[in-house]
C-alpha cells in the first residue's frame, strides 16, 4: 500500500481525454446516443476526446473481455499525450481487472481519472495501491444530458481545471429522472438542502464513492486505510434502506473505521426508500458514528447535479445549521 498520495496535473485547454470502458461498453449506452452533445460540450472545455480501442465490444454482461479493457486502461496511462481518462459509464465488474493492472504504470504516469458508481472499485484501489488521487465525477456519458447539467459541469471544471480549493454549498434543484431516454421532459425537483445528522467540524482525506462497490475491497490489498479518513458514500435506487444499513454497517465494521473523521451520505433516489427519518435511525444504530459529524443529502451518487470529488483528496466539514463541505487541492 502506497503511503504518499500524488496528484495528477490539473487539465488545461488542448489536453486530450482518452475515455475507456471499464465496466459497461460503450455500445449499450449508444443505444440512447447523445454524441453530439458530448462532443459540443468537450470542445468547449478545449479538450480534445479520444477513444479506447475496445470500448465498443460488447458481451453477454454488457461489458468486455478482463483482457480488452485491462489493455484499454494500460494504453491510456502509457500513452504520453493523454491528460485525463474519462470512464464511459458505470456497471458491476470494474473489480475484476484489479488483479491483473500495472500498478507501476498508473503510479509513474500520474493521470486525471474520473467517473462513478462501479468505478469506485478502481479509484480506491489506485488510492491504496499507488496513491495517486483520482476524481469521482461524471462519466463520459453524463456529459450527454442535455438540460440541467450546468451545475455538474462547473463542480467538474472547478475540480479538474482549478488547484483552489472547492468551497461546494447544495444545488438548488435536483432530478432523479431516466433524462438519457427522454431529453424534452425532464422532472425537477426543490432541494431541500443537506442534512446535519451529527453536528461537529472535520478534517481528513476522501475515502469512499458507492457503498456496495466499496464494501467488495474489504480483505483485499485494494481496500484504502479509512483510519483518519473523511468517508464518503452513496447508493442507487437498487439498494433499499435495508441494504444501505447492512453495507453501512459492513464498512464501519472495518478494523480501522473506529478511527474515520467523519461521515458524508449522497443523496438518494427516490426508488430507494430511504427518507430522512430512516436514515437517522440508520446512523443512531453505528457507535462508531456516535462522536464524529455525519452530513446527508449532499449533492453526490446517482442523482444529478453530481459533485466531482477528489479520491484521496483532503476535505473538511462543518455540520450545523449552515452545513459546509471544503475541498482542498492538496
Amino acid at each position: 500500500m502506497s503511503g504518499a498520495r500524488m496528484f495528477p496535473r490539473k487539465l488545461r485547454p488542448g489536453d486530450t481525454v482518452r475515455v475507456v470502458a471499464p465496466a459497461r461498453s460503450r455500445a449499450f449506452v449508444l443505444e440512447h446516443d447523445h454524441r453530439s452533445v458530448i462532443a459540443e460540450r468537450f470542445a468547449a472545455l478545449g479538450l480534445r476526446l479520444t477513444y479506447g480501442e475496445h470500448v465498443d465490444e460488447r458481451d453477454d454482461f454488457d461489458s468486455s473481455s478482463i483482457t480488452s479493457r485491462v489493455a484499454d486502461l494500460h494504453a491510456a496511462w502509457a500513452d504520453p499525450e493523454v491528460a485525463a481518462i474519462l470512464t464511459v459509464i458505470g456497471g458491476f465488474n470494474s473489480n475484476e481487472l484489479l488483479s491483473y493492472l500495472d500498478w507501476s504504470l498508473i503510479g509513474d504516469n500520474p493521470k486525471v481519472f474520473c467517473g462513478f458508481s462501479d468505478i469506485t472499485a478502481l479509484q480506491n484501489a489506485i488510492l491504496a495501491m499507488t496513491g495517486l488521487v483520482t476524481y469521482s465525477g461524471p462519466h463520459w456519458s453524463s456529459f450527454g444530458m442535455r438540460d440541467h447539467f450546468e451545475q455538474s459541469l462547473a463542480w467538474f471544471t472547478e475540480a479538474v481545471f482549478s488547484d483552489d480549493p472547492m468551497e461546494l454549498r447544495p444545488a438548488k434543484i435536483w432530478t432523479d429522472d431516466l433524462w438519457f431516454l427522454d431529453q424534452d421532459h425532464r422532472s425537477l425537483l426543490a432541494n431541500e438542502g443537506w442534512w446535519p445528522l451529527r453536528e461537529g467540524a472535520a478534517e481528513g482525506r476522501i475515502v469512499g464513492g458507492n457503498l456496495c462497490t466499496l464494501n467488495l475491497l474489504q480483505g483485499t490489498p485494494f481496500m484504502p486505510a479509512l483510519d483518519g479518513a473523511l468517508l464518503l458514500v452513496e447508493d442507487d435506487e437498487a439498494s433499499h434502506v435495508v441494504d444501505f444499513a447492512r453495507d453501512l454497517a459492513s464498512v464501519l465494521q472495518v478494523p480501522d473505521a473506529a478511527a474515520i473523521s467523519g461521515l458524508v451520505i449522497g443523496r438518494f433516489q427516490q426508488a430507494s426508500g430511504m427518507t430522512r427519518p430512516l436514515l437517522e435511525q440508520i446512523i443512531e444504530r453505528q457507535p462508531v458514528l456516535a462522536a464524529v459529524p455525519v452530513l446527508a443529502n449532499v449533492d453526490f451518487g446517482h442523482t444529478n447535479p453530481l459533485m466531482t470529488l477528489p479520491i484521496g483528496g483532503r476535505a473538511t466539514i462543518v455540520v450545523g445549521k449552515a452545513s459546509e463541505l471544503t475541498i482542498t487541492a492538496h
